[in-house]
């Protein structure tokens, strides 16, 4: 993974705040980042969350590599 990447995901996780969305807790964060990194990380697993969504869930592989 690029060194930005890298960096877009610990921003991701430092910036993330808890949800409860029925299904038990996650992380959750606003995706204001360059899409060529959130593709990346969605690529790769740590984060998902559709296109149309303005924030992103943290994946569990994501939160653990940030």
């Amino acid at each position: 993974m690029f060194k930005f990447h890298e960096l877009t995901l610990i921003l991701l996780h430092l910036t993330s705040f808890p949800e409860n969305y029925g299904l038990g807790d996650a992380q959750r964060s606003w995706k204001g980042y360059p899409f060529d990194s959130l593709n990346e990380l969605t690529e790769n697993d740590y984060i998902r969350g559709s296109k149309q969504s303005k924030s992103v869930y943290l994946a569990e592989k994501g939160i653990e590599q940030a």
